[in-house]
């Protein structure tokens, strides 16, 4: 969320699950495409010019490819601190569990579920695809796209990389650990449209 607060400071309109949620189930299925190989990109990011986290992490090199002048932005962080935050948040025992039956279940399941073999709560595995995954950006994207970056770094690397000049003010930082939870547990009590408000 950090990121994306960024990138819409210096210009990108940022497409993120907080996005993606809200617009209802016949967004969804454009990712459920993605699942099934057949993606409608430009469809997906209309009115958007950059992405950050799921849905679309899992789907970057699909992305690169599709968008060749694109760069790409691999934001690093301790493998711990990132399962423990998932586990808090997206991927919680009681939501995981909840999702499957929803009309989010498929979107859910070609997104995020099959990337990690749907084990969403085995540390080991957990941390070795998260590993595996920051290897792989590194290996596939050419290194002149490529910006390795940690949110403590700051404006100056992510200005030069964009060619932008830096903003005045501090860089976002957003705990939004609490925020998700709220959402989590108003979709699960109230259902999804009730809790996001999109039309059906």
């Amino acid at each position: 969320m950090s990121l994306k607060a960024a990138l819409e400071q210096m210009g990108y309109p940022c497409y993120h699950m907080v996005e993606c949620f809200p617009k209802g189930p016949r967004h969804w299925k454009l990712w459920e495409q993605v699942g099934n190989g057949a993606p409608d990109w430009d469809a997906l990011f209309e009115g958007f010019t950059a992405t950050v986290d799921f849905p679309a992490c899992t789907s970057y090199a699909s992305l690169a490819e599709y968008y060749p002048d694109a760069k790409v932005v691999l934001t690093v962080r301790d493998p711990e601190k990132w399962f423990t935050s998932v586990q808090s948040t997206i991927f919680g025992k009681e939501w995981i569990e909840f999702l499957p039956g929803t009309e989010a279940g498929a979107y859910m399941k070609a997104t995020v579920d099959d990337y990690f073999d749907c084990r969403m709560h085995d540390h080991d595995h957990l941390i070795r695809r998260f590993n595996e995954h920051v290897a792989d950006v590194r290996a596939n994207i050419d290194p002149e796209r490529l910006l390795v970056f940690e949110v403590a770094d700051g404006w100056q690397p992510l200005c030069q990389f964009l060619d932008l000049p830096v903003p005045e003010g501090a860089f976002p930082r957003i705990n939004d650990t609490e925020a998700v939870q709220g959402i989590i547990r108003a979709i699960m009590e109230e259902g999804f449209q009730a809790a996001l408000g999109y039309k059906g």
